[in-house]
């Protein structure tokens, strides 16, 4: 599954996240590589590879710490230290999201009213919800039985608009992501 090249070598990193990583740096994927190999990352943990991105990245990148984040993602999937949606802890994740012209209250209680009283999502049974909100966002949280747990949370952009996004975290393998995003993607666009 390991390859350098990323054709036909077996890599599976998300193409999308590497024109963006380029864009962003200044710095082509071949050379953040290079710069991995350089200083052992093939070897290390996630938090180690962070550090490595991170020490590579411009001075003056704004959010430096979030785009080393994303190059050490990209190189573990491109290593084959992991694959697209898996966590650094080896569980898989997912998630969709749609932006609303409501309050992020608006948008949860949307959600609720639309969805909430869904007992089971792709054959796993939906556990008690668990409704927050923090200074910056609102949620909606349920465990779903043997699929993890799902957060809804909104968060405001701009005056009058929030995103909305499904995030499902705890998949014990990635071979119903897409299942999973189509399912998230649909209730989303229901609203």
């Amino acid at each position: 599954m390991t390859g350098t090249d990323g054709a036909g070598s077996g890599n599976r990193t998300r193409a999308g996240s590497i024109p963006s990583l380029e864009r962003a740096t200044g710095r082509s994927w071949e050379s953040w590589l290079a710069h991995f190999a350089a200083h052992g990352a093939a070897t290390a943990g996630h938090t180690e590879i962070a550090r490595i991105a991170r020490d590579g990245m411009p001075a003056a990148l704004e959010n430096p710490d979030w785009w080393a984040q994303a190059a050490a993602i990209a190189y573990e999937q491109h290593a084959g230290l992991r694959v697209p949606g898996q966590s650094s802890s080896g569980d898989f994740r997912v998630s969709a999201s749609r932006t609303l012209p409501l309050d992020r209250d608006a948008a949860i209680e949307a959600w609720v009213a639309a969805h909430g009283a869904l007992g089971t999502h792709l054959g796993h049974t939906a556990g008690e919800p668990r409704p927050s909100r923090t200074e910056k966002r609102s949620f909606w949280r349920f465990p779903l039985e043997g699929a993890g747990r799902v957060e809804v949370s909104a968060t405001p952009k701009g005056d009058d608009r929030t995103i909305l996004a499904v995030s499902q975290d705890g998949l014990a393998d990635g071979a119903r992501i897409e299942a999973w995003r189509a399912h998230w993607k649909a209730l989303l666009a229901a609203l």
